[in-house]
């Protein structure tokens, strides 16, 4: 489990093709400390760390991974959003962050606040997968609260240290980014489709 605390961003060093899987080697500040079969949060996927090599990571992701994440756009040098696993007893910052990306969406607008951004982005919507006002949501792996929600898009304010030290900063309207809706949200919204009540 994660909480959605960015600890580092990673550099993309090299990525390499096998069959239907990438192989992406990832060098960062905290890659010297992880261990093999180590789970990592790499833009809010949950991936095993296959491979050592100083201040070098590999990981693998799969067909099924590349379908639902923004993974398969990562190009050499794209910077990509770091957490290690939450410890048992250690503070919880964020909110409950499972590292299974639901799907991507696309940012429509960005906006400069005078010292926060606004960014809008927008998905496709199906009946398990909303956002609440104030309710949490994770955008490339960040623990964010939802500012506007609508039936197919939602805002994000992201203060400048949330900026400077995660890939927020490089994206830009048209950019893909991958989404983890609320556990919570997505447990209720399954009952309720269940029973047949509509969420909206």
């Amino acid at each position: 489990m994660f909480t959605g605390i960015i600890e580092t961003l990673g550099t993309i060093k090299k990525i390499e093709q096998d069959k239907s899987n990438l192989h992406f080697y990832i060098e960062s500040a905290i890659s010297n400390e992880l261990k093999i079969d180590q789970s990592v949060s790499h833009n809010g996927v949950c991936l095993t760390v296959v491979e050592l090599d100083g201040s070098v990571h590999k990981v693998t992701a799969i067909r099924e991974t590349l379908a639902k994440s923004n993974l398969g756009d990562l190009r050499v040098g794209d910077l990509v959003n770091l957490e290690r696993c939450t410890p048992a007893g250690g503070r919880f910052d964020g909110h409950i962050v499972q590292g299974h990306v639901d799907q991507t969406a696309r940012c429509i607008n960005k906006e400069d606040q005078d010292g926060s951004w606004l960014f809008t982005f927008e998905y496709d919507r199906n009946d398990e997968n909303i956002t609440v006002e104030k309710g949490s949501i994770t955008v490339n792996g960040i623990s964010l609260t939802v500012v506007d929600s609508q039936t197919d898009r939602f805002s994000v304010a992201i203060i400048p240290f949330t900026l400077a030290h995660t890939n927020m900063k490089q994206v830009e309207i048209g950019h893909v980014v991958n989404l983890e809706f609320d556990i919570i949200g997505k447990y209720v919204a399954k009952m309720m489709t269940m029973r047949g009540q509509k969420l909206l």
